[in-house]
């Protein structure tokens, strides 16, 4: 049987391995959650609700183990204090407008003598493959609501933290789910793909690479299955010339190299009016340099490594192709002591003086990079923007509210801010367009996704 093994990034020891579910395990659990799943879907939807609301209590009383536990899966420092705050702000939000979301929606034209409705049926068993950069939080914005709406769930968690999904069942269990509505299931590569192409699941949501997304289309070809799918990104802000800049530097910093860069919605490349492009860049690089690249399991560590070495190998080559073709590099990696070639702990790096003919600024680095470009306006921003195979998010940082309205109906992407980034709102779709994916999570539309519409239309005589 195989194994899948969980290698730290910390220091490059094996941190967890377990053996893959048997056919026969793998069999008998799609089996109980379709049996769960029918008798789930009969309980009152305050009911379901309360379930997912003391699993949420369940898993917030593990955070203390949960945060050291997390950076030794994946490297994100201790000082964060883990995805909680977010997670819990999104299951309380679908559980607030569950009710409302799922309520029947009846035709605006009222006929005497007939009932009319659509009414908002579960799909019935929900697969989530998640990823290992925000384990819990991207996991839950499908969990939550799949529940909530009277589905089952089968959880199968990347092989890098593979321990998150160990603590949902037992956050699950602590809650008193009925057995078998929701399994974490350890699988290869392999197994997923059989389980999607033998339809034995009704929608599978997948977050990672496009690759992987091209896979699990692949996988699932010829069965029905729905898909939700968020895949690559290379999220675009612009800083226009009436931008706050000192605001505007600080929170772009922050969202380029949180989590080490490893954000679906991290920023990746700005474009920078060029009234305001030097003291941007300088501002930038200023605050760039104060990072500590350590031991995430350090206090006083504010960058730790990558997840694999093979990422950090990745930016260094999109680092050494810039640079060779005329980018400047302003941050040393001497600098960091931590930075060491071929292993995970890597020295963030500001870019300039590139262009969209460089892999930086044109192919996800899901790092600690960033590449300032200068524009003269409005329409070279907007043309910049929308020059990638991606769109997830794209920020405008500007006092102008109109004009951000503006040029956020021109840009092609799923999610536009002002004045902020790197942030999901639970109210809000979470979507791409492009090679970003397709279908959404999270506010009415989350729930939508994870039901079908089924009419009434009953005459009375």
């Amino acid at each position: 049987m195989n194994d899948v093994v969980c290698i730290s990034p910390v220091d490059g020891s094996e941190l967890v391995r377990r053996p893959a579910a048997t056919e026969s395990a793998l069999a008998a659990a799609v089996d109980a959650a379709r049996t769960a799943q029918r008798a789930w879907a009969q309980v009152p939807i305050a009911e379901r609700t309360g379930h997912v609301l003391a699993f949420l209590d369940a898993m917030l009383a593990m955070n203390q183990e949960i945060v050291p536990e997390l950076a030794l899966q994946m490297g994100r420092p201790v000082r964060y204090g883990g995805e909680f705050g977010g997670f819990e702000e999104r299951v309380r939000y679908v559980a607030a407008m569950a009710e409302t979301a799922l309520a029947p929606v009846v035709p605006h034209d009222e006929r005497p003598g007939f009932r009319r409705y659509i009414k908002r049926d579960p799909l019935g068993l929900v697969l989530v493959v998640a990823p290992w950069n925000y384990p819990y939080l991207t996991a839950v914005n499908t969990i939550a609501p799949a529940l909530i709406a009277g589905n089952a769930v089968l959880l199968k968690h990347a092989a890098q933290t593979l321990l998150v999904g160990e603590r949902f069942q037992m956050a699950m269990d602590r809650a008193g789910l009925p057995k078998g509505l929701f399994t974490n299931l350890v699988l290869t590569h392999d197994q997923t793909s059989r389980l999607l192409g033998s339809g034995a699941v009704d929608f599978v949501n997948f977050t990672g690479s496009v690759e992987g997304g091209r896979a699990i289309e692949r996988a699932a070809a010829g069965t029905f299955t729905g898909l939700g799918l968020e895949l690559g990104g290379k999220d675009p802000a612009y800083v226009r010339a009436d931008a706050d800049l000192d605001f505007a530097v600080e929170n772009l910093v922050d969202g380029a190299f949180y989590n080490s860069g490893q954000c679906c919605c991290g920023i990746e490349r700005i474009y920078v009016h060029e009234s305001q492009y030097e003291r941007f860049v300088d501002g930038f690089v200023a605050i760039t340099a104060k990072y500590v690249l350590g031991n995430p399991l350090d206090e006083a560590t504010t960058l730790g490594p990558m997840a694999q070495g093979r990422f950090a190998d990745l930016i260094r080559r999109q680092t050494g192709e810039a640079v060779a073709r005329g980018a400047k590099a302003h941050l040393d990696p001497a600098s960091f002591p931590a930075n060491r070639e071929g292993t995970p702990y890597l020295a963030p790096q500001v870019l300039t003086g590139v262009d969209h003919s460089m892999s930086v600024m044109r192919d996800e680095s899901f790092g600690p990079i960033v590449g300032i470009m200068k524009v003269k306006d409005d329409a070279q921003a907007l043309a910049l923007m929308n020059d990638s195979a991606y769109g997830l998010t794209a920020s405008i940082w500007t006092a102008d509210i109109d004009a951000a309205e503006r040029l956020g109906n021109q840009i092609e992407t799923g999610t536009v801010f002002m004045n902020r980034c790197d942030y999901l709102d639970p109210g809000l779709a979470w979507t791409g367009v492009k090679d970003t994916g397709r279908g959404a999570s999270l506010s009415r539309i989350g729930f939508e996704m994870l039901t079908r519409p089924k009419s009434f239309h009953l005459r009375q005589l």
